[in-house]
């Protein structure tokens, strides 16, 4: 027996019924920005107060960037067991997201490493040459940083259509772009309102859509 050749429209139809399945079978919590933001916010805010209040403390603030790639991580697993269907750019977005966690982690402590060492010979310059308004390496290193936030906010932002965290996402870029010609203390008020823009905000208003989403699912 022959089988029976599709039409364009119920080829069309099927493809449709496909995208709408992934669609209601994507599980975004909006935990994942949610908690990333308020990290980063909170390690911003209290660098700069640090440096304003002339104080510090007995550990370093953004080894709790370190701490959140375990949530990060467990929550990856979780919306894993919870996807029936599961496409390759789900996938990959695990991975972009992943791989920035762990590359703040790397890039904050190569610039403390780096602000070891040459701040010593900072200071030493600026003693030699009377020179005090001579910049202190880490308004360099919080550059990157920002740099490094706005890369997967515009990805994710671009390839989901959500505007809100493109958005976000160039703000990271345009402050970073803003911290090359600013005070230290300035920068981390930038990554702060960086983080805050990027991911928190966006992060509260996927959490909505997803609780409100499976409130209509339990009804």
């Amino acid at each position: 027996m022959a089988e029976k050749e599709l039409t364009e429209q119920e080829s069309l139809l099927i493809i449709q019924q496909m995208i709408n399945r992934a669609k209601n079978e994507f599980v975004d919590t909006g935990i994942g920005p949610v908690l990333w933001g308020s990290v980063i916010t909170v390690c911003s805010i209290v660098q700069y107060m640090q440096l304003e209040f002339d104080f510090k403390l007995p550990f370093d603030i953004w080894f709790l960037t370190l701490a959140a790639l375990v949530p990060q991580i467990l929550l990856s697993i979780k919306e894993r067991k919870q996807r029936k269907a599961k496409g390759w750019d789900s996938e990959m977005m695990n991975y972009v997201w992943l791989c920035f966690g762990v590359g703040v982690f790397l890039v904050n402590f190569i610039n403390n490493v780096a602000a070891e060492q040459l701040n010593t010979f900072l200071n030493d310059y600026r003693e030699i040459t009377g020179k005090p308004d001579v910049p202190h390496f880490m308004t360099f290193g919080t550059s990157y940083l920002m740099f490094l936030y706005g890369y997967p906010t515009i990805v994710t932002g671009a390839s989901r259509k959500f505007k809100l965290m493109t958005i976000g996402g160039i703000f990271c870029w345009v402050a970073s772009l803003i911290s090359v010609f600013t005070v230290l203390k300035f920068d981390f008020v930038l990554m702060a309102a960086s983080a805050t823009l990027a991911w928190f905000i966006p992060g509260i208003v996927l959490r909505k859509k997803y609780l409100s989403h499976s409130e209509e699912k339990n009804v």
